[in-house]
């Protein structure tokens, strides 16, 4: 659902898009934000989905996305998350493919479409850019490398910690220690790799071991050293 109030204007989107992205001119800024396609979705809003064309990528100003596949039965799989500055779907755009996953808002997000043109023509261009956001796809690989590693070597248990470890080093904590992303036990399921019922217990579980304490869907943490060594990360 597009708004037209509160959206960013083209310098507000080029200065957050180089916070990651540093070595872009203003000739650079201006063909990505100067005919700006910008967007208010709510949560619940899907961004795009697995198998549809890929006719641009997408930089996410404000919110929080959910980066999945579809699995047997329509299960997801959570790939990883997306919050404000990180651009995504790009590589489907520069692979010419089909995305390869779906993204959907679960915090209220603002976000600027960047058609498939614009992004070859940067690239080609500004080598400085090419080669950050090669890094930024190399880093991504390696995350995705992890994830294998751990579904094949760790238990759920430590699967979970480790999980929620993560989330704190990329979302952070509110002044009460609660996680920043809050998320439905069936997400955090889909992302540890289990069922649901697994997850419930071993939350139930670390509450009991004063690793955490549980409000609803908000979960604070009390011991984060513990945690990560649950987690086989110290």
């Amino acid at each position: 659902m597009k708004q037209n109030i509160n959206l960013p204007n083209c310098n507000q989107l080029a200065e957050k898009f180089s916070v990651k992205f540093p070595d872009l001119g203003v000739d650079d800024q201006n063909l990505l934000f100067w005919d700006e396609d910008v967007q208010f979705f709510k949560r619940g809003s899907v961004i795009y989905k697995e198998g549809d064309f890929a006719k641009g990528c997408f930089f996410l100003f404000s919110g929080i996305l959910k980066v999945f596949k579809t699995g047997i039965e329509g299960k997801e799989q959570i790939i990883r998350f997306a919050k404000e500055g990180d651009l995504i779907g790009f590589r489907s755009v520069l692979s010419h493919e089909r995305f390869c996953t779906s993204a959907k808002v679960i915090e209220d997000a603002v976000v600027c479409f960047i058609p498939s043109n614009v992004l070859t023509k940067l690239i080609q261009e500004n080598s400085n850019f090419a080669l950050q956001l090669m890094k930024v796809t190399c880093a991504e690989l390696g995350e995705a490398n992890s994830y294998i590693t751990d579904i094949a070597q760790k238990t759920v248990r430590e699967r979970l910690a480790e999980v929620l470890a993560q989330l704190e080093d990329t979302f952070g904590l509110n002044e009460e220690g609660t996680l920043k992303i809050s998320l439905t036990r069936e997400e955090l399921a889909n992302m540890v790799g289990t069922a649901t019922e697994s997850v419930i217990r071993l939350l139930s579980e670390f509450k009991s071991d004063k690793l955490i304490e549980l409000n609803g869907r908000k979960i604070k943490i009390l011991n984060s050293e513990s945690l990560r060594k649950t987690g086989g990360l110290i």
